[in-house]
């Protein structure tokens, strides 16, 4: 694996993909420059095992609430997608089918028709209660434990230089709160490392626990059934695991179960018997942002994300839409 990630092939490769979108901006133009010269060093520097990473550029953005970004430098970020591109065929094996954060024919959208199908099944469409367990983990991204994603690494057939690849990687950022502890959210390899992280915690509530009715979008996840009274039973073992064997919390306030017909606020949309609305609070930053961008790029992210649910008022109250829209 680690040769096929230094490569110069995958770094050429890694490059044209990572180039999309970005062309224009400073840093990219700066290392297009010298090209040939600085991918063949960075070859060298990962051959001989000199390579370091590099600081990282922090900043904040409101989506919608406060998160803190950290910006690797273009070499790095280089080096991101070479990784990624060898590493996540062969990670995406080992994941459960209900996971759905950060993968190829996965996503939003699709975590979000299977809500829908999995609650139409348990209440034999709609016509008996049907019960959500709705977890969060608290500060998700800062509070991964090195240790312990260097353990879950060790125990996957990766090669002794490759792994070491992994810890210049991982160990190049850590949380205010601990140097062992957080990956950036800027990194494209922080997507596949806590689909990895988690990936223990789903193995153990498919596998040991035998839930059938669990989804998972990155550190949110539910579980649907027929009984409140096993979704109480599960969620003290989900805690015991998450803060033993992987260091993280669940969210307080963000931990509740509650009736598909009172209606489940999963992955920014409300879901009910038959249909689902957006968020409130989703709703009005899409209204705010339109308001101060009315480019092409900015109202056909937001037509595509509303055709994820019933939104034929909102679009029009938006001028997102000149055509009729069809529930299913």
């Amino acid at each position: 694996m680690f040769h096929n990630i230094v490569s110069i092939d995958n770094l050429l490769i890694a490059w044209r993909e990572f180039l999309k979108g970005k062309r224009k901006r400073k840093d990219v133009e700066q290392f297009s420059l010298q090209l040939t010269d600085s991918i063949l060093a960075l070859h060298e520097d990962l051959v001989n095992k000199t390579y370091q990473h590099s600081a990282y550029h922090a900043f904040k953005i409101n989506d919608p609430k406060p998160r803190d970004i950290h910006k690797a430098s273009v070499r790095d970020r280089l080096l991101h997608h070479a990784v990624y591109r060898i590493l996540y065929p062969y990670f995406d094996t080992k994941f459960i089918f209900d996971s759905y954060s950060c993968r190829k024919d996965k996503g939003t959208h699709k975590a979000l028709e299977r809500f829908t199908v999995v609650s139409r099944k348990i209440s034999r469409n709609h016509t008996q209660t049907a019960w959500v367990l709705k977890c969060d983990i608290r500060k998700f991204f800062a509070n991964i434990d090195h240790k312990v994603l260097y353990r879950i690494l060790e125990k996957h057939n990766l090669d002794e230089s490759t792994l070491w690849l992994l810890r210049q990687i991982i160990s190049s950022f850590y949380s205010q709160s601990s140097v062992a502890k957080g990956l950036p959210l800027g990194n494209l390899t922080s997507q596949l490392l806590v689909n990895v992280y988690m990936n223990e915690f789903d193995h153990y509530v498919k596998r040991e626990l035998n839930v059938k009715h669990y989804i998972r979008y990155a550190d949110d996840f539910v579980v649907l059934h027929e009984d409140i009274n096993y979704l109480e039973g599960l969620l003290p073992q989900f805690d015991y695991f998450l803060t033993t064997k992987l260091k993280l919390q669940l969210h307080p306030n963000k931990v509740y179960i509650k009736t598909v017909a009172s209606g489940v606020d999963f992955l920014g949309w409300i879901h009910f018997p038959y249909h689902r609305v957006l968020r409130t609070a989703t709703k009005r930053r899409m209204i705010r942002n339109l308001q101060q961008s009315v480019s092409k790029e900015t109202r056909a992210s937001y037509t595509g994300l509303l055709s994820h649910g019933n939104t034929f008022k909102l679009k029009n109250d938006l001028g997102l839409t000149q055509e009729p829209e069809y529930d299913s």
